[in-house]
């Protein structure tokens, strides 16, 4: 069992930063691959990057790709996601989750989610 919890979200304007961070339970935060998933209001729930347990691959959705940076601390059971150069189609809820395998995507792939944080970007 793996209980998620993120932080971090917040109130900023374009063009502005935030890293938010999920703190997980449990002695083998490393086995699992972490990811990031957001969900706008009316909208679907969409893979926005993932990392191995490793952290030595990673993968994000192309309308984040330069300017998002995922990354893990397998000693504090933490992963973060850097979000820079914000802009207001980044507004969302944004979940971390943790898989033990499968296509890294889908959220059917993912078998622990975090409560969420809202992220704002204002124009």
């Amino acid at each position: 069992q793996v209980q998620l919890v993120e932080s971090g979200g917040g109130l900023v304007q374009a063009g502005g930063s935030l890293r938010l961070s999920c703190a997980a339970s449990g002695r083998t935060f490393s086995s699992y691959v972490m990811g990031w998933f957001r969900q706008a209001p009316g909208k679907e729930r969409e893979f926005v990057s993932s990392i191995s347990g490793s952290g030595r691959i990673t993968y994000y959705v192309d309308s984040v790709k330069g300017r998002f940076t995922i990354s893990r601390d397998n000693a504090k059971n933490t992963v973060y996601l850097q979000m820079n150069s914000l802009k207001p189609e980044d507004t969302a809820v944004y979940y971390c989750a943790a898989s033990t395998s499968g296509s890294v995507y889908y959220t059917r792939t993912y078998d622990y989610w975090g409560q969420g944080t809202q992220v704002t970007v204002s124009s």
